[in-house]
C-alpha cells in the first residue's frame, strides 16, 4: 500500500499562533488533557511531530525543551465529572478553552487538530481559530501541544499507579484493555473512572 503524503499546511498570517491538542478521550479514567502551545520563532524545537509516533524518552526530553523554549504554554483539563455531565466531546472543547485562557501571552490566531474547535474568547472578542486533520502531523504548535499533553497525562496515570497498583494504570494508561477491563470486574470502579463510559456504567448496573 503507498503511502499518502499530507498536503504541506499553509499558515494563516498572524504573529502569535496557539496550538491546541487533547490527549486521553479514549480512556475509562482520568481528566482528559489538553495543552495549548505558542512557538518562539527564535527558538526552534527540532523533531516536533504527533506525540504517538515518538518513545517515551524522546517525548519526555521534547516536553522539557518545548516548556523552556516555548513563548507560552499551558495545559488544561476537564474532571471524570464533568466529562460524566457534559459528555467526553463537551468535556474535551471545555479544557481546550481552558488551555487557551491559560496561556500568559494571547494568541492571534489558534490552531486545533482534528475536524471541530471550540469559541477562544481573548480580551476583544472572538479568537480567530481553524481545525486542521492530522494537525499534530503537520503543524508545529499543534505538534508540541500534543507532546506536552501526552506527557502530562502519562505522568498523571504513573502516579495514579503508584496508588492503586493492582490496576495497572502505567501500562495501559486507563485505556479499555482486556487486562484492564478484567481488573475493574475483579477490583470494583475507582471514583477516578469516568462513569458515563459504557464498560464502567454496565458495571455499575449490575
Amino acid at each position: 500500500m503507498s503511502k499518502i503524503e499530507l498536503p504541506p499546511f499553509t499558515y494563516p498570517v498572524a504573529y502569535r499562533i496557539a496550538g491546541v491538542d487533547e490527549v486521553g478521550r479514549g480512556p475509562l479514567v482520568g481528566d482528559v488533557v489538553t495543552a495549548a502551545v505558542i512557538l518562539d520563532p527564535e527558538n526552534p524545537i527540532e523533531g516536533l511531530t504527533d506525540s504517538k509516533k515518538l518513545s517515551e524518552k524522546k517525548r519526555n526530553r521534547l516536553s522539557d525543551e518545548i516548556k523552556e523554549k516555548a513563548t507560552a504554554w499551558y495545559i488544561g483539563r476537564a474532571t471524570p465529572e464533568e466529562i460524566d455531565t457534559l459528555n467526553i466531546l463537551h468535556a474535551t472543547m471545555l479544557a481546550m478553552q481552558r488551555a487557551v485562557q491559560g496561556l500568559s501571552v494571547e494568541p492571534d490566531y489558534v490552531l486545533v487538530d482534528g475536524n471541530r474547535c471550540p469559541t477562544f474568547l481573548g480580551e476583544a472578542g472572538k479568537i480567530s481559530t481553524q481545525s486542521v486533520v492530522k494537525g499534530d502531523l503537520r503543524v508545529a504548535e499543534i505538534s508540541a501541544a500534543s507532546i506536552i499533553a501526552k506527557v502530562a497525562r502519562d505522568q498523571e496515570m504513573i502516579e495514579l499507579d503508584a496508588q492503586y497498583p493492582d490496576y495497572g494504570f502505567a501500562k495501559h494508561k486507563g485505556y479499555p484493555t482486556k487486562v484492564h477491563l478484567e481488573k475493574i470486574v475483579e477490583l470494583g470502579v475507582l471514583d477516578c473512572y469516568r462513569k458515563s463510559f459504557k464498560p464502567v456504567a454496565a458495571l455499575l448496573n449490575k
